[in-house]
């Protein structure tokens, strides 16, 4: 036979063996990561309309897999929208807070100054009498 010739189909990347490598197909087929980006593709896709086990097979996942994308970006969709923007009041209130804190340790500071001045006697002590 001849050594140039094999079963490959012709076209198929250099080191592929078999034309559906990675095809859901049941086999054992290694799973390969996907980026956030191709899961949010993929689950636009299904979002528009197009058949679940269609993009699927296309995608190269499980129909649970996908289906498990889709109801994680949904409820990520859910938890964004329930966001309110943020305003100028918001800056404002987090001014006034952190002014807030500084007055409240500001007084803590000098209750204890008070308190390590007085040696545990009260005020009234050191008072004259005239």
């Amino acid at each position: 036979m001849d050594q140039n010739h094999s079963d490959k189909p012709v076209g198929a990347p250099a080191g592929a063996q078999n034309a559906d490598a990675g095809a859901p197909t049941g086999g054992a087929v290694p799973e390969r990561r996907n980026s956030a980006r191709r899961k949010l593709a993929a689950v636009t896709r299904l979002l528009r309309g197009e058949p679940l086990e269609t993009v699927a097979r296309e995608v190269n996942v499980t129909v649970a897999r996908l289906s498990e994308w889709r109801d994680r970006a949904l409820v990520a969709a859910e938890t964004a929208m329930k966001e309110r923007e943020r305003d100028s009041r918001d800056e404002e209130v987090l001014r006034l807070k952190a002014k807030l804190g500084e007055v409240t340790m500001a007084n803590e500071l000098l209750e204890q100054k008070i308190a390590a001045l007085e040696g545990g006697r009260p005020l009234g002590r050191w008072r004259s009498r005239r």
